[in-house]
C-alpha cells in the first residue's frame, strides 16, 4: 500500500492482511483509513485540477482535510477564483476590444501576482497596443473618408499589424496621388480648358487602376468631343459651312453636337440664301443700270441675251420682240412677235416670227404665262461650239410685260435644269425689261412726234413765207395792172383769181392748223394716260410706306418718276408753244403782290441754288407799287423759265431777281404801254456761262439753248424762252437779254403796272357758274402739304371710277385703297351708271372724258338725272388738256376737272372737299354747287 499509494501513486488500494486481529488488524484499518483519505483527498483535488486544466473554473475542493492537505485545498480554490476572475477579465476586455470594438479596455484582477500578473499585464499591453493601432488607423481611414489624405498611421507596430500600416500608408499615398492627378485633369480639361491631359498614378491597381482609366477615358472622350466641335465652330466662325462634328457622344454632349450641326446646316442654308439673294439683288441692278438710257430696242435686247443667257447658265437663247409685220416698230396689239436679239443661235434655228398662239412664243405672248419645259428630246434645240454640239435638257419661255401689254418673248436653253433662284431671277428681271422697252418706245414715240411736230412748225413756216410770197405777187400784178391802164374787167378778173388762189391758200392753212390741233390734243391724251399710271405707281414704289423694298428698287422708281415728270413738262411746253402760236392762251387779270412773288422765289429755288452751291437774291427797289394788275398765272411761268435758265447754266456764283422800276429809255420796247402807266422791270442776272453776241438772236427761237445750239447739252427742251417771249408780248411786254460769254447774263421782263383791257380775256364758263381756274395742262407732281389729312377725311369713302384704261384703273385703285378709300370699277358709261344705281353709298365719281360709246360728259348728264347723282360730285380726270375741253365738262354736269397725270396729293385734297362740301350740303338739305 504504501508502494502503491506512496511511491506508485496507484490510489484507492486497500491493504488486505487475512487472518489478523489485534493492533495488527487495527494497523491494517489505520493504513487502509490513510490510504482511503488521501485516496478521496487526492482524487477530489485532481479532479478539481483537471477541471482548472480544462477550463472550468466553477469547481471548488470540497475533501474534508486537515494540516496541509486542507492548505493545498484552499490554495487551490484561491488560484480557481483568482483564474476564473482573471479569465473573466481577460474573457470582458477580449470581447470589448476584440468583438465589440471597443478599445481602451483594461483587465483589473485584484492580488494577482507573478504570472498572472505578468499574464494580466501582457493582456493589458496587447489591448492597449491593439487599441493605439487601431485607432490610429481608424483615425487614417477616417481623414481618407473625409477626403484628407496628408495623414499617415504612425503608430508603433510590428508584424501583420505593420504590414497593414503600411498598406493603409501606401493607399493614402496612391489616394493622395490619384486625387492630385484626377484633380490636376479636371481642373485642365474642366477648368483652363486645357484638352488632351491625362492622369498618371504609379502602383495602383483593382478598383483605383479603373478609376484612374475611367477619369482618363472621360478627359479623352471629352476632349475629342471639344476638340471637334471647337474645329467645327472654327470653320463655321472662318465661314466654312461644309464641316460636321461627327464624333460619337450620348445625352447633352450629344445633344449639343445635334444643336450645333443643325444650327451649321441652318446656317448653311441662311448664308445660301443670303447669298443667292444678294446675287439676285446685285445682278438685278447691274443689269437694270446698265439698260438706263439706252436708246434702240435692238442694241437692249441683243445686250440682255449677252448678259442674262450666261449668267444663268443657259447655252442659247432669243428674244422676240412685239412688232407689225413688214415693220420694225413695236406695237401696243402686235401681229407677230418678231426675232429681234439672239444668243448662239444657229444657221438653223427655228422660225424668226411667231404669230399669236403659234408655237410657244406666240402662247406665251397671249396667255402671259411662264412656260418651263424640262426633259426635252434629243435633237430638239443643238447647242454648237467649235469642238462639237449638245441638246438642251430645260427650256424657258419668259413673257416681257408692261402693265398686262404684251411687248416681247424671252427664250433660254440649258444643258441643265434651270435652278429655282435663276427662274426667280428671270420673272422678276422681265419686268425691268418690260419697263427699259416701253421707256425706249415711248421716247422714240414722243421723237417722233416732236419730229412731226416740228416738221409741221417748218411747213406751217414755208406756207406762210408762200402766201406772202402771193401778197407780194399780187401787188406786183396790181401795180401792174396801174401801170398799163388794162381794162377793169381783166384787172378784176386777175384779182379775183388771186383772191381765190388766196382763200383757198387760207383754207389750206386753217385747215393744216386745225389738224396740227387735232394731232397736238390726241398726242396729248395718248401720251398723258400711259404717264398717269406710269407717275402714279412709280411713286407709290419711291415712297415704299411698308419698306418692303430696297434703297436701290425705292431709287430706281424716283427715276422712273423724274424721268415721267420731265417728259410730262416736255408735252405741256409743246402744248403751251402751240397754244401760243395758235392765239388760243387765254390772258386773266388779276392784282399781283410783289412781296409775294419774293416768297415764291426763295421757296420754289431755294434748295435748288443750295443744293449747288449758289447764292440767291431777291431784292424789290424803293419805289415800287404794292400791286400790279396782270395774269398772276403766265408771270409766274415767265419768271420760273427764266430763274430755271438762269440755274441751269450757273455752276457757281449767285443767281438774283430785282424788281424795279424800269429806266424811262426802256418804255419804248412796251408797245401797248399807255403814256399814263409805268413799266416795272423784272430783272433775273447771273454768273453763268452767258451768251455769246451772235447767239442772242436765236434763243429766243423754239428748241434753241443759251448755248445757241440743239444739242440739248445743259438739257430740257428749248421751248422755255420761246414761251416766255410770246408770254410776255400777251402781257403787253417784252423781254430783252444782255450777256457776254463767261460773265453770265441779264434777261429783263418789262410789263406794264396794268395789264390793257384789249389783251384780258373773259373767263370762260358754263352760264350760271362763277368763273372757274383755266384749264391749265399744268398739273402739279410734287407732293404738296394737306395729303395725309385729306386722306383720313378720305378713309372709309367710296369712290366710283369710271375709265375704259385698265392701267389707269388700276394705278388709281392702289393709290386709293392705299389710303383707306373703298374702290369700285365701270369701264363703260352705261357700266357706271347701273353700279351707281346698285350701291347708293358712292361718296364720289372719278369719270374719264373719252370712253367709247358713252364719253364722260354724256354719262354725266345721266348722272344728273339720277335721284342719287344730282347732288353727287363727279370730278373729272382725264388727259383731254386742250382749250374748252373743261369747260365743255363743266357745262355737263362735272363738280371739277383735272387732267392727267396727277398728283395723288392733289387728288386726294380735291376728292376730300368735294366729299366734305357733299355731306355738308346733304346735312343742310342742299345740292353742291359743281
Amino acid at each position: 500500500m504504501a508502494r502503491e499509494v506512496g511511491t506508485e501513486g496507484r490510489l484507492g488500494g486497500q491493504a488486505d492482511v487475512r487472518g489478523v486481529a489485534g493492533t495488527w488488524r487495527a494497523l491494517t484499518d489505520s493504513v487502509n483509513t490513510m490510504a482511503s483519505n488521501l485516496t478521496n483527498q487526492v482524487r477530489s483535488i485532481s479532479s478539481a485540477a483537471t477541471e482548472i486544466a480544462r477550463g472550468d473554473l466553477s469547481r471548488r475542493i470540497t475533501v474534508i482535510a486537515r494540516g496541509e492537505v486542507a492548505e493545498l485545498a484552499d490554495t487551490i480554490n484561491s488560484l480557481t477564483d483568482t483564474l476564473r476572475l482573471f479569465a473573466d477579465e481577460v474573457t470582458r476586455v477580449a470581447r470589448e476590444v476584440g468583438t465589440e470594438g471597443r478599445l481602451g479596455g483594461q483587465a483589473e484582477v485584484p492580488n494577482v501576482a507573478g504570472t498572472w500578473k505578468d499574464l494580466t499585464d501582457a493582456v493589458n499591453l496587447m489591448a492597449a497596443n491593439l487599441t493605439a493601432q487601431v485607432r490610429g488607423i481608424a483615425q487614417v481611414a477616417t481623414a481618407v473618408a473625409r477626403g484628407d489624405l496628408s495623414q499617415k498611421i504612425t503608430v508603433d507596430a510590428r508584424g501583420e499589424i505593420l504590414e497593414l500600416t503600411s498598406t493603409v500608408n501606401t493607399m493614402v499615398d496612391q489616394l493622395s496621388s490619384f486625387a492630385d492627378e484626377v484633380t490636376r485633369v479636371a481642373r485642365e480639361v474642366g477648368t483652363e480648358g486645357k484638352l488632351g491631359g491625362q492622369a498618371y498614378v504609379r502602383g495602383i491597381a483593382g478598383t483605383w487602376r479603373d478609376l484612374t482609366e475611367n477619369v482618363n477615358q472621360l478627359a479623352s472622350t471629352l476632349t475629342t468631343q471639344l476638340r471637334a466641335i471647337s474645329a467645327v465652330s472654327t470653320a463655321v466662325a472662318s465661314g466654312d459651312l461644309t464641316q460636321q462634328i461627327s464624333v460619337a457622344a450620348h445625352g447633352e454632349v450629344a445633344d449639343l453636337k445635334d444643336t450645333i450641326n443643325q444650327m451649321i446646316v441652318t446656317l448653311r442654308a441662311t448664308t445660301k440664301e443670303n447669298a443667292e439673294q444678294g446675287w439676285l439683288d446685285s445682278n438685278l441692278a447691274r443689269i437694270s443700270e446698265s439698260m438706263q438710257g439706252q436708246h434702240d430696242v435692238r442694241e437692249v435686247c441683243q445686250m440682255i441675251m449677252n448678259e442674262v443667257t450666261p449668267l444663268v447658265n443657259a447655252q442659247v437663247g432669243a428674244f422676240f420682240v412685239a412688232a407689225e409685220p413688214g415693220g420694225d416698230e413695236p406695237l401696243a396689239e402686235p401681229a407677230e412677235w418678231r426675232l429681234c436679239a439672239g444668243y448662239a443661235l444657229g444657221p438653223d434655228a427655228a422660225a424668226q416670227s411667231y404669230r399669236p398662239g403659234e408655237g410657244l412664243v406666240g402662247q406665251v405672248a397671249v396667255t402671259k404665262d411662264v412656260v418651263l419645259v424640262e426633259e426635252i428630246p434629243e435633237g430638239y434645240l443643238p447647242i454648237r461650239s467649235g469642238l462639237g454640239s449638245t441638246s438642251p435638257r430645260a427650256l424657258v419661255v419668259l413673257p416681257v410685260l408692261f402693265e398686262g401689254e404684251p411687248l416681247g418673248v424671252i427664250e433660254l436653253g440649258s444643258v441643265r435644269p434651270f435652278s429655282p433662284l435663276h427662274l426667280s431671277f428671270l420673272e422678276r428681271l422681265v419686268g425691268t425689261i418690260g419697263v427699259a422697252i416701253k421707256t425706249i418706245q415711248v421716247n422714240r414715240r414722243t421723237a417722233q412726234l416732236l419730229a412731226q411736230s416740228q416738221d409741221m412748225a417748218r411747213e406751217l413756216q414755208d406756207r406762210s413765207a408762200e402766201l406772202q410770197r402771193t401778197n407780194a405777187e399780187l401787188e406786183e400784178k396790181a401795180a401792174q395792172l396801174s401801170a398799163q391802164n388794162r381794162s377793169i374787167e381783166i384787172k378784176n378778173a386777175e384779182i379775183d383769181a388771186a383772191r381765190r388762189g388766196v382763200e383757198e391758200k387760207a383754207q389750206q392753212l386753217a385747215r393744216t392748223s386745225r389738224y396740227k390741233s387735232e394731232f397736238l390734243a390726241n398726242m396729248s391724251h395718248e401720251l398723258r394716260t400711259p404717264l398717269n399710271s406710269l407717275l402714279l405707281l412709280s411713286r407709290l414704289l419711291a415712297e415704299d410706306p411698308e419698306r418692303r423694298l430696297t434703297d436701290k428698287q425705292r431709287e430706281f422708281a424716283s427715276t422712273i418718276h423724274r424721268a415721267g415728270s420731265d417728259l410730262l413738262r416736255l408735252i405741256d411746253d409743246i402744248l403751251d408753244l402751240s397754244k401760243v402760236e395758235a392765239g388760243r392762251v387765254d390772258v386773266e387779270a388779276d392784282s399781283v403782290d410783289l412781296a409775294e412773288i419774293r416768297g415764291y422765289v426763295l421757296a420754289a429755288f431755294g434748295p435748288h441754288t443750295e443744293h449747288k452751291g449758289l447764292e440767291l437774291h431777291v431784292d424789290l427797289a424803293p419805289g415800287l407799287p404794292s400791286t400790279i394788275t396782270t395774269d398772276p398765272q403766265r408771270l409766274q411761268q415767265i419768271l420760273r423759265n427764266l430763274l430755271s435758265n438762269a440755274v441751269k447754266f450757273t455752276d457757281a456764283g449767285r443767281v438774283s431777281l430785282r424788281i424795279e422800276p424800269a429806266a424811262s429809255e426802256l418804255r419804248y420796247e412796251v408797245p401797248t404801254l399807255d403814256a399814263a402807266r409805268s413799266v416795272i422791270a423784272f430783272v433775273v442776272s447771273d454768273t453763268g456761262i452767258g451768251i455769246a453776241d451772235d447767239k442772242l438772236g436765236m434763243i429766243f427761237e423754239a428748241f434753241q439753248q443759251a448755248d445757241g445750239t440743239t444739242s440739248r447739252k445743259y438739257g430740257g427742251t428749248g421751248l422755255g424762252l420761246s414761251i416766255s417771249k410770246e408770254l410776255a408780248q400777251l402781257l403787253g411786254g417784252a423781254i430783252r437779254v444782255s450777256a457776254r460769254p463767261g460773265n453770265g447774263s441779264v434777261f429783263t421782263l418789262l410789263l406794264p403796272d396794268e395789264l390793257p383791257a384789249a389783251l384780258a380775256t373773259e373767263p370762260p364758263g358754263p352760264p350760271g357758274t362763277a368763273p372757274s381756274p383755266r384749264g391749265s395742262a399744268e398739273p402739279i407732281l410734287l407732293s404738296g402739304p394737306g395729303g395725309d389729312g385729306s386722306a383720313c377725311r378720305l378713309d372709309g369713302v367710296t369712290v366710283l371710277i369710271v375709265d375704259d384704261d385698265v392701267r389707269n384703273v388700276f394705278a388709281l385703285t392702289s393709290a386709293l385703297e392705299l389710303h383707306g378709300l373703298r374702290v369700285l370699277y365701270a369701264d363703260t358709261g352705261i357700266e357706271g351708271i347701273r353700279l351707281l344705281t346698285e350701291h347708293p353709298e358712292v361718296d364720289i365719281v372719278l369719270m374719264d372724258a373719252m370712253m367709247p360709246d358713252l364719253d364722260g360728259n354724256e354719262t354725266t348728264r345721266r348722272i344728273r338725272r339720277l335721284p342719287q347723282g344730282r347732288g353727287l360730285p363727279v370730278v373729272f380726270l382725264t388727259a383731254k388738256a386742250m382749250p374748252g375741253d373743261r369747260e365743255s365738262s363743266l357745262a355737263a354736269g362735272a363738280s371739277d376737272y383735272i387732267t392727267k397725270p396727277v398728283d395723288i396729293d392733289r387728288l386726294l385734297a380735291v376728292m376730300a372737299s368735294w366729299v366734305e362740301r357733299s355731306r355738308v350740303g346733304r346735312t343742310a338739305g342742299q345740292e353742291p354747287v359743281p
